[in-house]
């Protein structure tokens, strides 16, 4: 019969041999790779209940206490990913839910509130078509939004950067700045380029000055020609826009002149960090503040239609006629569906209709007198270029509401 090797490999020992184990200093414990080793026992040999007794001087295995690092009580530490994970998690959620929200809102703000005219807009507006209105209409919204939070994200984060470690934790809007790529960033400022009216487009200068953190410094190293370079552009801009400022004084036009000479100068000054004390109360303000103009900025969004405006003459032959305005929802064979403009849904027959013109709404006419190079201020560049491929054309007398 064969024998169990012992503890000093002769056949004579007494006991089991473990398995080999580091030595270990009388009384002490070790910590390997997280592992915690039991002390050494140097109790007599004794029995366990299977009556083989244990060798003297051989560790015990033991429970390995968890190895728990020194945190604050009542604090959780976020790791650096995940708290990165969190905040492009928010970003995106925002930038896909909200368009979502927006366009439900729309229907229901088109029906009057009414449930069951929501519902027959719902049932007859496709999704693209709500889509496309709702980019047509709320682009600029969404492009201020993003210019804004990128803007104030980069000046924010480069505020807090020089604060010392731990002094405070980085701002929402500081930490999408961080998380978004370069080229999000010129997407958003490329379309707020091409949707923004002419009138507000010089704020884009000291927007992309902060975004980017451009200081004049970068120009040129030597003061003399930085300044000669500064001074050739703003002569630049101000012979583009020269005779639109001209035509605004004459005009009284205080609003324009500032939104169009303020910004220029505004974009040599904006980059940089800001002083300490005033970044803890500016990350909590400017987060409110942007919030209230959004929704301030979104309640003309909501309210605009979805569906194009509309008179439509109904009359049977040799019968006076009617004219009808509002929206058409529909189209059958029998009916045509017209949402009113004061509210309320009707069914025109189709064998009625005599006439159908497109009207503008009171928020496309123009306030003011203003163009820059055949451009009107209160166009977009896409609104601009689009006039000049079809102008305008004469509105129809049907749209004129009367008194």
């Amino acid at each position: 019969m064969s024998t169990a090797p012992t503890a000093t490999g002769g056949p004579d020992a007494d006991g089991p041999v473990p398995p080999p184990r580091a030595s270990l200093s009388h009384g002490t414990a070790t910590v390997s790779h997280g592992t915690a080793t039991a002390p050494r026992v140097d109790s007599p040999l004794g029995a366990g209940t299977d009556g083989i007794g244990w060798p003297v001087g051989v560790p015990v295995a033991e429970p390995a206490d968890p190895v728990v690092a020194d945190v604050e009580p009542g604090r959780v530490r976020w790791d650096p990913a995940e708290r990165r994970a969190r905040a492009s998690q928010s970003f995106w959620t925002a930038l896909v839910g909200v368009p979502a929200i927006f366009s439900v809102l729309r229907l229901g703000v088109e029906a009057g509130g009414e449930l069951q005219t929501t519902l027959l807009l719902v049932a007859n507006v496709g999704p693209v078509n709500l889509l496309a209105g709702f980019l047509t209409t709320a682009a600029r919204l969404l492009s201020t939004g993003m210019v804004a939070v990128f803007a104030l994200g980069a000046v924010l984060a480069v505020g807090v950067d020089r604060l010392p470690p731990g002094t405070r934790r980085r701002p929402l809007l500081a930490r999408w700045a961080d998380l978004t790529p370069a080229w999000v960033v010129l997407a958003s400022f490329l379309l707020a380029l091409i949707t923004w009216p002419l009138l507000y487009l010089p704020l884009l200068l000291p927007a992309f000055a902060a975004a980017f953190q451009l200081r004049p410094g970068r120009l040129h190293e030597r003061l003399v020609p930085r300044l000669v370079m500064i001074v050739a552009l703003l002569a630049g801009y101000g012979w583009l826009l020269l005779p639109t400022l001209r035509d605004a004084g004459r005009q009284g036009e205080l609003l324009v002149l500032a939104l169009l000479a303020v910004p220029p100068l505004l974009a040599l000054f904006i980059a940089g960090p800001l002083p300490g004390m005033v970044i803890r109360p500016l990350a909590s303000v400017t987060e409110v503040v942007m919030l209230a103009m959004l929704v301030w900025a979104a309640v003309p969004v909501i309210s605009t239609p979805v569906l194009p405006l509309t008179v439509t003459t109904v009359g049977a032959e040799n019968e006076p006629t009617e004219d009808v305005r509002g929206h058409v929802i529909t189209t059958d064979d029998v009916n045509m569906v017209i949402l009113q403009e004061r509210g309320g849904v009707r069914y025109v027959p189709v064998d009625l209709v005599r006439a159908q013109v497109l009207c503008p709404s009171e928020e496309e006419l123009p306030r003011y007198q203003l163009r820059i190079h055949d451009f009107h201020v209160e166009d977009s560049l896409l609104e601009g270029m689009g006039r000049r491929v079809r102008p305008v054309h004469r509105i129809d007398a049907a749209c004129r509401i009367p008194g």
